[in-house]
């Protein structure tokens, strides 16, 4: 099992006491399988995927991924880890104005320690012709639309192999044809890589080209 979430729950201390967002939530996964997940404002979904991304530690429960532990590591070797493993696509791209379309790709290469960069930049490319951005390798993003700019945030997100790859709300800020658009290439390049996706988002067009859904609902996942 590549993913696998056991009881997890997360906890925010208050002054009127714990909050709590997530309850016991259980979820596996195996590699080539993607999911997303929905639920109105509030309701936990992007915690639920910063804790799988690492970004977040669970206040209990378990969260395995290839079979590591990665709140067992060390922090250097858990910040390693997250580069490594995790791939991340958020509703904002935030890729860097100064630096262009290739440049923006190999961001997460630059604190890799197994990467040869040779190989690493061959791939971006590889990945921007995928994209339908090979032509566009030295622009900057200020000359790009918004679809094209959430599709060098998903090269990116590729860019090291990841073994899971996490959206959180990726076609948020796109019109509906670009949303679609983005959507299927994200299910079409989580195919050919064959990494675990999961995708929060609000827009049940979206969740509708996965074939496996779930909402989540007072705090636990439940299918829909």
């Amino acid at each position: 099992m590549a993913l696998d979430v056991r009881n997890l729950s997360k906890d925010y201390p208050t002054r009127s006491g714990s909050l709590s967002i997530l309850r016991n939530v259980n979820l596996t996964l195996d590699r080539s399988e993607s999911l997303a997940v929905m639920g109105p404002s509030g309701s936990g979904k992007s915690t639920f995927l910063h804790i799988l991304g690492t970004l977040d530690r669970p206040s209990a429960g378990t969260v395995r991924l290839d079979d590591t532990d990665p709140f067992a590591l060390a922090e250097a070797d858990l910040a390693a880890f997250r580069n490594r493993r995790v791939g991340f696509v958020f509703q904002d791209h935030h890729l860097l104005p100064q630096c262009s379309v290739l440049e923006n790709v190999l961001v997460p290469t630059l604190v890799s320690r197994d990467t040869r960069p040779a190989d690493t930049e061959a791939y971006a490319r590889q990945l921007l012709d995928r994209v339908g951005l090979g032509g566009r390798l030295d622009h900057r993003p200020a000359e790009l639309s918004g679809g094209e700019r959430q599709r060098v945030a998903v090269a990116r997100a590729l860019v090291l192999r990841p073994v899971l790859l996490l959206a959180d709300e990726p076609t948020g800020n796109l019109d509906r044809t670009n949303a679609r658009s983005v959507g299927e290439l994200l299910l079409e390049l989580h195919r050919q890589e064959n990494t675990i996706l999961v995708v929060v988002t609000h827009s049940l067009e979206l969740a509708r080209l996965f074939p496996r859904r779930m909402e989540m609902e007072d705090g636990t996942l439940v299918p829909v």
